[in-house]
């Protein structure tokens, strides 16, 4: 039986970060298209990668005539972090079948990670939810990129501060839930890696990975060294 409360719930709690998606895509879609992709490439690149950070390092790598092998090194290696999201969401979908977790699994993203993790702890597992929250997000990415991809040369998203839109608001809806001293030592960490990586190498794509692998490790440290 269809959970409709739990679809209902997944579509409003959605929708905000959604529109924060949808600038996002539409940044991607205007940069694709400049770095002389065709729609047709750029839309299908975000129906069968769905990931915002690995397409603009891809678009931005093809651009400036990077080999398809370092292309594809980068994208693995900034999307290592869906291991880490994979293994803390596996918690709430234990009771689904395992040909639905690959569906599943292709709907992690950072946005669906917060939501799904928040929703998770406070009602138990609700796979229903997150494939709505998932998909809300995937459609949105896919229609926002499309939009973009028309657009064209005709906008700048750096000018209009597209590209910010994102980051943003997913650290607005990741504020909340960083209420023990673990998640904000963590953040903290995460945020002096980050910020020093940037400083150093401006726009470094390999910024995020670095600072996702190494944050979480000295969060631990750092808390086991104040016991």
């Amino acid at each position: 039986m269809i959970d409709k409360l739990a679809i209902k719930q997944g579509c409003i709690d959605a929708f905000p970060l959604a529109i924060a998606i949808g600038a996002y895509g539409l940044s991607f879609g205007v940069l694709a298209i400049q770095a002389d992709f065709t729609v047709f490439q750029s839309v299908m690149m975000s129906v069968f990668v769905f990931s915002g950070t690995v397409q603009l390092a891809s678009v931005a790598m093809v651009a400036s005539g990077a080999s398809l092998l370092s292309i594809l090194a980068a994208a693995t290696l900034l999307n290592l972090r869906n291991l880490l999201y994979g293994a803390t969401l596996s918690k709430g979908f234990r009771n689904v079948k395992k040909k639905w977790r690959f569906l599943l699994a292709f709907g992690v993203s950072d946005e669906s990670f917060v939501l799904g993790t928040q929703k998770f702890k406070r009602d138990g597992p609700a796979p229903v939810y997150f494939a709505t929250v998932a998909l809300f997000f995937y459609m949105s990415w896919i229609i926002a990129t499309l939009i973009g991809a028309l657009i064209g040369d005709q906008v700048d998203p750096l000018q209009f501060g597209l590209d910010l839109a994102f980051p943003v608001t997913f650290a607005a809806l990741l504020a909340p839930s960083l209420k023990e001293k673990a998640s904000i030592t963590t953040a903290i960490c995460a945020l002096i890696i980050a910020t020093s990586m940037e400083v150093i190498s401006p726009g470094n794509e390999f910024t995020i990975v670095v600072t996702g692998l190494v944050a979480p490790f000295a969060g631990v440290i750092l808390n086991k060294g104040g016991h």
